[in-house]
């Protein structure tokens, strides 16, 4: 720990120092690190440059919500400290942009709210395109993110939902191809390794694929299934489900009802689901409806690029950041020459 702190704070004056090399108008920072932030926005104040904070994640909360349950009691502290780090350097930022209003309550709190706009994360609508069921990636895995209604429908006795997802149990629908997962390394492979053996249900997992490929890695699926657990509450929008409507394909999100993408997920017709144990049995009812109604299936696949296209145009967005920027140095949004200095 003691390492990855003076790392992360040897990265600040890292950051700090290419700041000074490229001499932009303005700096707009985001998911850094508490330690290299802190640092960052120090000799900022010195110099009296602005700055802006693009608030993709709070921490502080993060660590306190899994305080005394994934994290040991101690990490209160860490929590703390993380708190009035944010705070003193959300202070300090010209501005501020939060990707869910569920961040402006936080940002009362620390009288920064003045100085926030919402402007929600999307996924690029050129790069993610629906496509065919049956591609190059779907001939190696049949199901990517495809899963066996069974295996949602009887979780093992006292299990607790991990990072492979929901545990279950024999597929009933033994004459297909069973789960199958792409791009999986880390502990999550051992997991659904064990599960499958224990279930003798077949899976295929694949190694991380090129970024190239993710239209065929998600379309490859029938159902895409988002998986983030309670604790995340409303501070952590999964960038996963913006990349699942671009998709065009239906979504189940076993999440908190309360996090942003679920309201995406239930625009587009999908199903959204506390995540916890109790609600495998409709989670399953409904994927197997689904996979067996393929018109049901184009209808939720179709709202799903629907909405995508709607929420995530990319003009709007960046004219949006182009005017919050420009507001910081005096340069007018049209002014394209002194627009193309700010980095």
């Amino acid at each position: 720990m003691a390492q990855r702190l003076l790392r992360e704070v040897r990265r600040g004056f890292e950051l700090v120092q290419h700041v000074r090399k490229v001499n932009p108008d303005i700096v707009m920072l985001s998911n850094v690190q508490i330690p290299t932030l802190v640092i960052f926005a120090f000799v900022m104040a010195v110099l009296r440059r602005p700055w802006v904070l693009w608030h993709q994640d709070v921490y502080a909360v993060a660590v306190r919500s899994f305080t005394g349950s994934k994290l040991p009691k101690r990490f209160a502290l860490v929590a703390w400290a993380f708190e009035v780090a944010e705070r003193w350097c959300s202070r300090r930022a010209a501005a501020i942009v939060v990707i869910a209003p569920s961040f402006v309550p936080v940002h009362e709190a620390w009288g920064t709210a003045d100085k926030v706009t919402v402007i929600p994360n999307w996924a690029p609508l050129d790069e993610i395109v629906p496509t065919e069921r049956k591609n190059r990636l779907g001939d190696r895995a049949r199901a990517r993110r495809r899963r066996d209604p069974g295996l949602l429908r009887h979780p093992r006795p006292q299990a607790q939902p991990g990072p492979a997802g929901p545990p279950g149990a024999r597929g009933a629908r033994r004459g297909q191809e069973g789960p199958a997962g792409g791009g999986q390394r880390g502990p999550a492979v051992e997991v659904l390794q064990d599960e499958a053996r224990r279930l003798d249900v077949p899976v295929t997992l694949l190694p991380f694929q090129p970024y190239e490929r993710l239209p065929e890695v998600l379309g490859s699926g029938d159902v895409l299934v988002v998986l983030l657990e309670q604790e995340a509450g409303a501070f952590s929008v999964p960038s996963k489900t913006l990349s699942y409507l671009c998709a065009g394909r239906p979504v189940l999100g076993l999440m908190p009802g309360e996090n942003l993408a679920s309201s995406l997920v239930t625009r587009a017709g999908g199903l959204v689901l506390p995540p916890a144990d109790g609600s495998l049995a409709e989670a399953a009812s409904w994927v197997s409806g689904v996979l067996a109604d393929p018109e049901l299936r184009s209808e939720l696949g179709e709202a799903s690029r629907d909405l995508a296209e709607q929420e995530f145009a990319l003009a709007g967005c960046a004219t949006r950041f182009e005017r919050l920027l420009a507001a910081q140095v005096g340069a007018t949004t049209g002014d394209r020459q002194s627009l193309a200095k700010l980095s």
